[in-house]
């Protein structure tokens, strides 16, 4: 049993700590930035609720986070009463926040300097892979570290991999979410054009899916999809702030994205059409619009 605090209790970090703390038997302390939401986890899972980032991470072995963008992250890690204060040495700070690489690199750098370790552990699956504990993390940072670490993260994750050093996990997944965005648009175009042309969608993806197509977001977005059902999953606004960090560091390594730009607009078009909390299938109906 490890001594743990979690910062941080959104549709991902909520049941994440839950893990940590049933899953992994841990000690876990909580802080989230408002106070009710500690409360019911702390009611529904026990452990402990602290008032702020430092209060929670004190004496703690592993310190992790999943807030909701750079500023955030700098805020509980480096900002008044943030955590980075607290850490003991020795210690490993885990921050499961899908954040620049640049952000990523800066914490790491001021973790050394203290005498803590700093890993950058995005994480892919989704709410449900949250609530389910199978999430994938793509870690970067040092071996030692990482081992150190991974026994712990295993309670919420199915597959855990360290990418490289600092901000290596930070840059995996946004070739994670490079690579959803043009296979979700090209599910939704497929869709659309098989209901244009009078076929049975349902027939058309039980016979595709099993070939060279099938993807997971075809086998678990299909359905709703097709329903124009949009409320089970990643959000449209949190894709277009993915994407957004994709596209800036593209911009600073000379990638070319010409796909995810395009469709980072038509995520944006499903903001201006009230869209923002659907889920990223949505982008069916931006072309049934």
């Amino acid at each position: 049993m490890a001594s743990v605090a979690f910062l941080g209790l959104g549709v991902m970090g909520y049941p994440m700590a839950g893990h940590l703390r049933n899953k992994g038997g841990h000690d876990v302390t909580v802080y989230n930035r408002t106070k009710a939401k500690a409360e019911q986890w702390v009611a529904q899972h026990g452990g402990r609720l602290a008032l702020t980032p430092a209060e929670a991470a004190g004496g703690k072995d592993f310190v992790f986070s999943c807030v909701g963008n750079d500023d955030d992250l700098r805020s509980v890690t480096t900002g008044a009463n943030g955590a980075f204060a607290a850490m003991k040495k020795g210690a490993v700070f885990i921050d499961n926040t899908t954040a620049s690489a640049e952000v990523a690199r800066e914490l790491d750098e001021a973790a050394r300097k203290a005498g803590f370790s700093f890993l950058d552990a995005p994480v892919s699956g989704g709410q449900a892979g949250a609530e389910n504990g199978v999430l994938t993390v793509m870690v970067g940072g040092e071996q030692a570290a990482f081992d150190k670490a991974r026994p712990v993260i295993d309670a919420y994750a199915r597959m855990v991999g360290l990418m490289g050093s600092a901000g290596a996990g930070q840059l995996t997944k946004m070739i994670n979410q490079i690579a959803i965005a043009g296979l979700v648009q090209g599910l939704a175009e497929g869709i659309h054009f098989g209901k244009k042309a009078g076929l049975d969608i349902e027939k058309v993806i039980e016979v595709i899916s099993k070939g060279a197509a099938g993807s997971w977001q075809m086998e678990n977005r299909h359905r709703t999809m097709n329903a124009g059902k949009y409320d089970f999953g990643f959000a449209v606004d949190w894709m277009r702030k993915d994407l957004g960090i994709c596209l800036a560091e593209a911009n600073r390594n000379g990638a070319k994205l010409p796909v995810t730009a395009l469709v980072d607009q038509f995520y944006k078009d499903l903001q201006d059409m009230g869209g923002k909390r659907w889920d990223t299938s949505s982008l069916l109906a931006r072309l049934e619009k």
